[in-house]
């Protein structure tokens, strides 16, 4: 087993959306836990991720360079139905706020009665509002939404835990180093998510770490597209 980690700094305001909203206050409300801190789920995130090494593999030649990166994406993210030699290597963890600070905080909500976890989630977000917009420039009446972002120039973090260090998929053997260097690339093609991220929120910047904070990405992201024969 071992431990990478995804970091997302937001470069602009971001709805982690998590689908309802709050009577008389805004109708689409941010996922957050327990003491108000926003997150993004880690099945969400892995999603994402998935769908951009997707579409890399997809611009990729036809033939074995396209097929090996096809089997190594079914490695690391699974694949529909998956049994359990063709389960996703990957575990991919909620991307939460750095953890002293959830700690320092938890600490004053729970044992110090100094916050709330309204105080928080306010203090870490805001609320934007839009409405559709008719030919002749008059707001289109009823559209009037209310949504809560969380605010730009925050970072995250998400755990990316390896079972093992290969894995087997049709017969061929998917090297750790394949893996790592798909999620680099997709690391560096992730640029929106949330809630809105057609429409201009949710711009971000992923890098992929190691477990001593190096960043790898540039390093790993230099083997995608290549292609190696080697067969169990």
């Amino acid at each position: 087993m071992s431990l990478y980690h995804l970091k997302i700094r937001l470069l602009s305001d971001t709805t982690f959306g998590r689908g309802d909203g709050v009577a008389g206050l805004i109708d689409s409300e941010v996922e957050h836990d327990r003491d108000g801190f926003p997150y993004l789920r880690g099945r969400t995130l892995k999603g994402l991720l998935s769908e951009e090494c997707d579409n890399l593999i997809a611009i990729l030649p036809a033939g074995n360079i396209r097929d090996r990166w096809q089997k190594v994406a079914c490695a690391v993210f699974g694949s529909p139905g998956s049994s359990l030699n063709t389960m996703a290597s990957i575990h991919v963890g909620d991307a939460m706020l750095p953890k002293d600070l959830r700690q320092a905080v938890a600490y004053q909500i729970h044992q110090e009665n100094k916050l709330t976890k309204t105080e928080v989630l306010d203090a870490l977000t805001t609320i934007r509002r839009q409405t559709a917009i008719q030919l002749d420039g008059t707001p289109d009446k009823g559209s009037l939404r209310s949504f809560r972002v969380v605010m730009r120039q925050l970072d995250y973090t998400s755990d990316l835990i390896f079972e093992s260090e290969k894995a087997e998929i049709e017969d061929v053997l998917i090297e750790k180093n394949e893996m790592l260097s798909l999620l680099a690339v997709g690391a560096l093609s992730l640029r929106y998510l949330g809630s809105g991220r057609n429409r201009g929120r949710g711009h971000v910047q992923c890098r992929l770490f190691n477990n001593t904070e190096n960043d790898v990405t540039a390093e790993l992201s230099n083997f995608f597209g290549t292609v190696k024969e080697v067969s169990v």
